[in-house]
């Protein structure tokens, strides 16, 4: 744990229960604050008092004595509205902060040289996230790593000045850190996503190139409009960026080839990893992450050796392009995590004769944009609550079932492929959120998982 020392003798609300919630009030305690936790969830309330944390109703507190309220990532900020819990800090000019910002001020206070890395992005950033903690940790590196990836920030080992923090970070983990300052900031990608919770999606690309502005070193994705103008701002203020791209010549920084990584200069590019035969950075988006871990290690100061060596090591993350196994010349892929088009659309553009489970809760835009991978699918296995939008969209394209559930998809699929030829390839890689059939994601991909290791 890393006990919360800055709001010690103060008076401290937190809303949102749910592990960061907890891990962030018990930091608090553990720092010397006096904290008063909530949550809309009255389960959640009764769990936190049985863990021997103070509870009460926000609304019936006397905010003039709140120093902060730490507001859990996934409570509304600002859209479509703020939740009540804000309005009324927001109403009693009590600053609204989250668990990330609590970590930055710690590390400001009590180990600043502690190398700190902060990813993100809309897509990549956990698999990025993961390879740096890889590869550090390959390179004799004290590692921890937490975030949105896995451990809650404060629940990791206490802050050192020679520990290595590779933290994952939303979008709504940003907008509630206003001082977040990382050794390293890395911003992959903005492609639209939680527009609900932004409002456009300009606000969403302007949270999350926060993480760049107080950052030592700035690694900036430049593939996209928003990479492009985030450079472009960072350069018209004479800060420091490194930019990398798997699309275009970039100077001084990194480019992603077919299957290796160059770090380029005025005017020569130096050849630094080659990622043949890595399965689990398959496919230009890993070539994309391997780029930013490659790029955020060497400034670190890790030896381009050790970087390529630690590259052929790493495991991959799971439903993340995971590969289950292979029944026959069949492969079954569990991409779970990808919750939206864009990110399907790399694991679509990694295989041939892909028999496509897809659907679950829709998000902007369906599938339209997908159209270029339809000639890739043997099949499409429709699921869920988008099944029948999908369906209008693949008609006339792609041969499809409305399958349902995920159940009957894998074991149609897995039937079907069996009999398509070699090289056949069942792909989880949904294109939608899970929240209509499972609680989130990894429930799904776990599903996935078990369902597959049966057929096997």
């Amino acid at each position: 744990m890393i006990p919360v020392t800055t709001f010690a003798g103060k008076t401290v609300a937190v809303f949102g229960l749910g592990g960061s919630g907890l891990a962030t009030c018990h930091a608090l305690i553990a720092g010397g604050a006096n904290v008063i936790a909530f949550d809309d969830n009255a389960k959640k309330v009764d769990e936190a008092k049985a863990a021997s944390v103070g509870t009460a109703d926000l609304r019936t507190i006397d905010w003039s004595k709140v120093s902060a309220l730490i507001l859990t990532p996934g409570v509304p900020l600002t859209h479509p509205a703020p939740h009540w819990s804000a309005k009324l800090a927001s109403d009693a000019n009590v600053e609204i902060i989250g668990d990330i910002e609590l970590f930055c001020r710690e590390r400001r206070a009590h180990a600043p040289d502690a190398p700190f890395v902060a990813i993100t992005g809309t897509n990549g950033k956990s698999t990025t996230t993961a390879l740096i903690a890889h590869i550090l940790r390959e390179a004799g590196r004290d590692v921890q790593m937490g975030g949105n990836i896995g451990v809650p920030v404060l629940q990791l080992a206490p802050l050192a000045n020679t520990r290595h923090y590779v933290i994952e970070c939303s979008s709504y983990q940003i907008d509630l850190a206003p001082s977040i300052d990382p050794t390293i900031g890395i911003m992959l990608n903005v492609t639209p996503d939680h527009i609900d919770r932004h409002g456009t999606i300009e606000n969403y690309a302007a949270v999350k190139s926060r993480i760049l502005g107080r950052a030592k070193t700035r690694i900036v994705g430049v593939d996209d409009d928003f990479g492009r103008g985030m450079m472009k701002g960072l350069v018209a203020v004479q800060k420091f960026v490194v930019p990398i791209s798997i699309k275009q010549i970039v100077q001084h920084g990194y480019v992603g080839g077919e299957k290796n990584i160059y770090r380029t200069g005025a005017s020569e590019a130096e050849d630094v990893a080659d990622l043949t035969g890595i399965g689990s950075l398959r496919g230009s988006h890993n070539m994309q992450n391997a780029v930013a871990a490659f790029a955020a290690c060497s400034a670190l100061g890790v030896p381009d050796a050790t970087i390529q060596a630690a590259l052929r090591t790493f495991p991959g993350l799971a439903h993340r392009m995971e590969e289950i196994g292979k029944k026959g010349s069949v492969l079954f892929i569990n991409d779970s995590k990808a919750t939206n088009a864009d990110s399907a659309a790399k694991a679509l553009a990694s295989f041939e004769s892909i028999y496509w489970i897809a659907g679950g809760k829709q998000k902007e835009g369906g599938i339209a944009s997908l159209t270029e991978f339809f000639p890739r699918i043997a099949k499409a296995y429709l699921i869920g609550e988008a099944a029948p939008n999908f369906a209008k969209t693949l008609d006339g394209h792609v041969p499809y079932a409305m399958s349902g559930t995920l159940d009957a998809a894998v074991a149609e699929a897995a039937r079907d492929a069996a009999s398509g030829g070699k090289s056949a390839v069942v792909l989880l890689s949904p294109a939608c959120a899970s929240f209509d059939q499972f609680p989130n994601f990894e429930v799904r991909g776990d599903r996935f998982r078990k369902l597959v290791q049966g057929l096997l």
